[in-house]
């Protein structure tokens, strides 16, 4: 009896959570649309949506046209629901998002502040953050928490920043830098955030391997819906991964790293948009940096996709602005290729602003989300 209890208890969780994200998905929508989407009863779905609507996360937003009958209550995800923070923490800046639960951001800052691993850093964080949720008319009481992401090793387990070479510490713990907000936080690599990012929102959750070609180069595995850690949360980083042996030295101190051949730093001090618009207004010095870095890329993309055979997503700086010149990317890495497939498994990202903040906002909604 006990355990018949408990699985109806769970799959009345299930359908609860369900209707509640077929809401964020798809905006307003009625009662019988959700039945019908969700093979559920009309009844079922009536009740779910009553007890969302009485816990203060579902509300009824008019009606919909009649079509010959009764008609439907429009329902719709409350605007009080709740929000999510998005911060994203880099060597020379911090980037923020605020999202609601729908996924939808609501805006998006990035602010120029040199990390240091000092109170006062922190505190300035702060401020700014308060700052941007002052701009946004947002309360406190509606922000659910804040996704940090860094460039570093996350332990989960250890609870702490396990070693960040670009910013220079090791062994943060998370709580060491909470301590300094006023709402919940969690942590997450920064190429996590930038695949997550890409993969919760899509249709089809495919398993797709993250290249972040940032300042730093970084790398996550995103597969149904979860990022693989790995045994010591160090799954994807391939920006260590030596691709030229002894070669040119890396900030970690080693020599031949990836991220010593294509962070974005080697294309470009400055803008990225600017290096590419020089490609495209016939620099030969900027087609040169692009054909070299193009060739290391290639070799990475080629390995990663022979260990993992899934599709490579190029994200980060370079990712988000290279455009149409992927064409590059996608040839060199044909060639390389032993086996006769097309390299159209190599594909730029989707979400080309901010997206390891929008990541880290992003799994805030999920933790919510798993709790309705």
């Amino acid at each position: 009896m006990d355990k018949k209890k408990i699985t109806n208890m769970e799959v009345k969780k299930k359908n609860r959570n369900d209707v509640f994200r077929y809401l964020c998905k798809n905006g307003m929508a009625s009662n019988p649309d959700i039945a019908y989407a969700l093979k559920l009863s009309l009844p079922t779905t009536t009740q779910i949506t009553k007890e969302l609507i009485q816990n203060g996360i579902v509300e009824e937003k008019g009606e919909f046209k009649s079509t010959g009958g009764r008609r439907a209550k429009a329902l719709a995800v409350s605007d009080d629901a709740g929000k999510a923070v998005g911060l994203d923490i880099t060597k020379n800046h911090i980037s923020l998002v605020l999202t609601d639960l729908t996924g939808r951001i609501l805006k998006y800052e990035r602010v120029f502040l040199p990390y240091a691993a000092e109170d006062r850093y922190y505190l300035e964080v702060n401020q700014k953050l308060e700052r941007f949720l002052q701009e946004c008319k947002c309360e406190g009481r509606e922000i659910l928490g804040i996704g940090i992401s860094f460039p570093g090793i996350i332990d989960l387990d250890k609870e702490m920043v396990a070693d960040s070479h670009i910013l220079g510490v090791n062994s943060v713990p998370f709580s060491s830098v909470g301590r300094f907000f006023s709402y919940p936080c969690y942590f997450l690599n920064d190429a996590n955030a930038g695949a997550y990012a890409e993969g919760i929102q899509s249709e089809n959750m495919e398993r797709f391997f993250y290249l972040s070609l940032s300042n730093t180069v970084g790398g996550a595995v995103y597969s149904n819906g979860k990022l693989e850690q790995g045994k010591n949360f160090r799954c994807g980083e391939v920006g260590h991964m030596t691709i030229v042996p002894n070669g040119e030295a890396c900030y970690c101190g080693k020599y031949g790293c990836l991220d010593a051949y294509c962070s974005a730093k080697r294309l470009s001090e400055g803008k990225l948009e600017d290096f590419f618009e020089r490609i495209k207004m016939g620099e030969q010095e900027a087609a040169r940096f692009w054909d070299k870095y193009t060739t290391y890329l290639a070799i990475a993309v080629n390995n990663i996709h022979m260990v993992l055979d899934c599709d490579i997503v190029l994200g980060g700086y370079v990712g988000s602005s290279m455009g149409e010149y992927i064409r590059d990317v996608r040839e060199k890495v044909s060639k390389r290729n032993t086996f006769a497939e097309s390299s159209s498994f190599v594909r730029a990202c989707s979400h080309k602003t901010g997206a390891a903040a929008f990541g880290a906002s992003l799994k805030i909604v999920e933790l919510f989300l798993e709790q309705v």
